[in-house]
């Protein structure tokens, strides 16, 4: 098998990660729920404690009111509803959004397969692999799953495409984690020890390919994309850190208004305000 090694290990050396963290090893409390009012309506999430970087992080955020008067500025049908660019505020009719954000990242917290991309889930935004092999979360948009209902055979050809993938996902979490590596080697100019640095990530990703065997989707989540439908594409790339507890309706309502070519609603969906209500 042959992964896009060179390619990554020359892109991954454009990477910017900040953020600060919060302890993982947090006394047990109960979920922090977040209502979110919005001009169609109200919806309540709650957020895990698994994902402790990500909900104190979303809790700042709305004890800032910083989420107050942001559009929903992607939308896509049988996929999800995108929010969070402080750029949104008031932005021009047609302006294309998205790229806003508080000027930091945050390390990927995958707690997965207990938390995975269902209809509901809450899940944080961010950059693509070639730029962010480490997955980091943007600072403040995040999405919520709509998706759609698979087939037990749907999933069964997803799990093929998904176990034919997982190298490639292997590599680029290698190649965040030898980022300062990489960046001395790159200005040295030295391209033999580059290529030799891409064989042992190599010869790595083999090996842990091997030790994690083919991919498989649990009973709990074969369950809930059969039955509610989701995002399974998405599962263990994307930070999922809440969920919906009420308000799906609402959201259903986001999910159907027409979009223009960069998937932002020709009539404004704004969050009002978010507060905390525990």
């Amino acid at each position: 098998m042959r992964y896009k090694f060179l390619a990554l290990l020359l892109m991954a050396a454009t990477i910017n990660s900040c953020g600060a963290g919060s302890s993982q090893n947090a006394k047990a409390q109960d979920e922090t729920k977040v209502l979110i009012k919005t001009n169609l309506g109200d919806i309540t999430i709650k957020l895990y404690n698994e994902t402790p970087q990500h909900r104190d992080n979303f809790i700042k955020l709305v004890q800032e009111h910083y989420y107050d008067s942001v559009l929903f500025h992607r939308v896509i049908r049988d996929f999800m509803v995108q929010a969070g660019d402080p750029d949104s505020k008031n932005a021009e009719k047609y302006a294309q959004l998205g790229t806003g954000g508080p000027g930091y990242t945050i390390p990927a917290e995958f707690v997965y397969p207990q938390y995975f991309h269902k209809r509901g889930a809450l899940s944080a935004a961010r950059q693509g692999d070639q730029v962010n092999p480490e997955r980091n979360s943007s600072g403040s948009q995040f999405y919520i799953v709509t998706g759609k209902k698979y087939s037990k055979f749907q999933l069964q050809d997803l799990e093929e495409q998904l176990d034919k993938q997982q190298g490639q996902t292997i590599f680029n979490l290698l190649c965040g984690q030898n980022i300062d590596k990489i960046r001395e080697i790159q200005a040295s100019g030295d391209q033999d020890s580059l290529m030799r640095l891409q064989d042992e990530l190599v010869a790595k990703t083999e090996q842990m390919l091997k030790e994690q065997g083919p991919f498989k989707f649990t009973k709990e989540q074969v369950e809930a994309y059969t039955s509610q439908g989701g995002t399974p594409f998405l599962d263990n790339q994307y930070t999922v850190f809440g969920e919906v507890i009420d308000g799906m309706k609402v959201v259903e309502k986001i999910e159907s208004a027409g979009t223009d070519t960069y998937d932002r609603p020709r009539k404004d969906i704004s969050i009002i305000t978010m507060e905390i209500i525990k």
